[in-house]
């Protein structure tokens, strides 16, 4: 049991007498990182993910602490995040306490403690290197919303200055669409969050550091995703009928830098346009329309997103759809509707991006 439960005690209490060789340098959009660790695995992984973006590490704005380890009981009272619209499973459990917060992982057991510049991972990291990501890049997010920018649920991609964002209701596929457009030669920003920073001359987009995530449905229908998946399971995966392949929770990693080249991920770029997805699988012929968004806040939900357990405002963060709407001026919106037809999608967004 732990006498001190400040954010500062549990920290030297998981960390004291551990040492860390092993150090992960990044520069993620205009932050630099520092991620030490006790397990010569995880740094491996870690800058094998984080490749486009590893750095010589002379400076950090941000420390982050991963400790491969078991977790002792910390004394401390955890209230339970309830699941997201449409899930059951109760996945995360935190505590807020004097200078910061503790979530703690219910599936694997992972903690995670930050607040005032502390910032610690700890438990099982070794077999769960995606929630070690995942907190470096919410330490990120948090800054850039800490800095006044709005968080939306939305792919990203730029040619050149010309930005774009994808959003849409869940399973409408925005990956999937950016991945196309990559697969078309444009760059990579952002797979599933934007942070958007309102501008006088239109707003900017700051992608995160995490590609893409996808499901089997989305790997065979682009040919430069293929081969991430055996050929025993593409087998299998062919044979399910399209419904169920696009509804499976099975997720692969789509390393950008791996499957593209280098330099197609960047995390920065001005926000020329936003196109919403709204369409359906019922081949209906695929509709690409300018709108008013602020003639259409129903569709503003789709790129708005709450920031979870893993961020902490210093000066409070509230936004409204008008807010959002407001962030967007200067931006161009388009909402394509109709029937699912990914490439019809892509050349049009293809189109909008090489002619501005």
């Amino acid at each position: 049991m732990n006498n001190d439960s400040t954010l500062r005690g549990l920290v030297h209490l998981l960390s004291a007498g551990v040492a860390t060789p092993h150090q992960v340098c990044l520069s993620v959009g205009d932050c630099r990182f520092r991620v030490m660790t006790n397990s010569g695995n995880l740094a491996r992984e870690l800058t094998r993910y984080f490749a486009p973006f590893l750095n010589s590490g002379s400076e950090a704005d941000i420390s982050i602490t991963a400790l491969q380890g078991e977790v002792p009981d910390l004394g401390l009272i955890f209230q339970v995040k309830e699941p997201d619209p449409g899930k059951t499973k109760i996945k995360e459990e935190w505590a807020d306490i004097e200078g910061g917060r503790v979530i703690r992982k219910r599936l694997t057991g992972m903690h995670f403690l930050f607040g005032n510049g502390e910032n610690l991972a700890v438990g099982d990291c070794e077999a769960n290197p995606n929630q070690v990501v995942n907190f470096i890049n919410n330490r990120f997010i948090e800054r850039k919303l800490n800095e006044g920018c709005l968080l939306a649920h939305a792919a990203g991609v730029a040619v050149c200055e010309t930005g774009m964002a994808m959003a849409g209701f869940s399973g409408m596929g925005k990956s999937t669409l950016a991945l196309h457009l990559v697969s078309k030669g444009v760059t990579f920003v952002s797979n599933d969050r934007l942070m958007i920073s309102p501008a006088s001359s239109g707003p900017v987009m700051f992608g995160v550091a995490k590609h893409p995530r996808i499901n089997p449905g989305t790997a065979l229908h682009n040919p430069d995703l293929t081969g991430i998946i055996s050929p025993e399971d593409t087998a299998h995966f062919q044979s399910l009928p399209p419904e169920e392949l696009w509804s499976l929770e099975h997720k692969y990693d789509a390393l950008i830098d791996q499957l593209f080249g280098p330099d197609r991920f960047i995390l920065q770029c001005p926000m020329r346009y936003l196109v919403l997805l709204n369409w359906h699988r019922d081949g209906s012929p695929t509709r690409f329309e300018e709108i008013d968004i602020n003639a259409r806040h129903d569709l503003l939900e789709a790129f708005m997103k709450d920031t979870g357990l893993f961020f902490t405002a210093e000066n409070g963060y509230a936004p409204t759809q008008d807010d959002y709407a407001k962030a967007l001026a200067g931006c161009r919106v388009f909402e394509i509707s109709g029937g699912v037809d990914f490439d019809q999608a892509a050349d049009g967004c293809l189109r909008l991006l090489e002619k501005a």
